[in-house]
């Protein structure tokens, strides 16, 4: 099902999104307009797999649905949103390949979830014919930064096989600064958000995975991810990739004041 355009390594590259605000999946703007130029620079995949940070729960699970469901998890946006749907078909044989992957015993198939907007809001401009398979893989907020490395880590062999493997987050994610910059109308970045960025870009070029692990326990780590689930699903990306591989910063920039909306090809 290989593109002729297929990466010229034989191998998919990894992807980590970040996805920002679900009003990116409808306006046209620049992280739209970004998700978009980034499509025609990827490879046609064979199919998706999406670490979201929308699906962060207790446990590893894969989306085992034929036809997984449009998810509209969150509130207060217009109707236009709402109606949004992204009828990906989904791939059982994946879900269950993927657990095979990352181990039955701490992982499992699952039913009780579809596609969250971390997936959707970025796809219908990378993929927006909706023609190709994709399953999500969840978050275990449980596991240590190194753990969720080392899972991405045994995701890598998906590369081989024609499966993208994206993450969806952001580098710098505090909604409750977003959302007061917003209301007031401020769209200054502050130093902190800006700082955090650019620890995440340097050890993410160097392939410092020690970095990466522990940057969220510093003062900086702190202010930028009040909560985890959004860092984590970089650190499948980065454990999927190989120490020395390429890696490039496609989109740049801070939405909503201190929202990065970095995105990562490593391959």
């Amino acid at each position: 099902m290989h593109d002729p355009t297929h990466h010229a390594t034989g191998r998919m590259p990894v992807l980590f999104v970040g996805h920002g605000n679900p009003m990116n999946a409808i306006e046209d703007n620049a992280w739209s307009r970004g998700f978009r130029a980034l499509a025609a620079e990827l490879p046609r995949p064979k199919a998706i797999l999406s670490i979201s940070a929308h699906w962060y729960v207790d446990g590893t699970y894969t989306t085992a649905n034929d036809r997984p469901e449009t998810l509209h998890d969150f509130g207060g946006f217009p109707e236009e949103l709402y109606r949004v749907r992204y009828p990906a078909p989904g791939d059982v044989a994946l879900a269950r390949h993927v657990v095979g992957l990352v181990g039955e015993r701490r992982s499992s198939p699952s039913l009780e979830w579809g596609l969250d907007h971390g997936t959707w809001s970025v796809l219908v401009h990378l993929r927006p014919e909706a023609d190709l398979p994709v399953v999500q893989l969840s978050v275990d907020g449980r596991l240590a930064p190194d753990e969720h490395l080392a899972i991405g880590r045994a995701l890598a062999p998906l590369r081989d096989e024609g499966v993208l493997v994206m993450g969806s987050g952001n580098v710098v994610h505090n909604l409750r600064h977003a959302f007061s910059a917003w209301s007031r109308g401020d769209t200054t970045t502050p130093d902190w958000a800006r700082a955090f960025d650019a620890e995440v870009a340097d050890a993410v070029s160097r392939h410092d995975r020690t970095a990466l692990a522990g940057l969220l326990e510093s003062d900086l780590g702190q202010a930028a991810h009040p909560t985890p689930d959004h860092y984590l699903p970089l650190l499948y990306a980065v454990g999927a990739s190989d120490p020395g591989e390429p890696v490039r910063f496609p989109i740049v920039g801070f939405d909503m004041a201190s929202l990065s909306m970095r995105s990562v090809v490593l391959g």
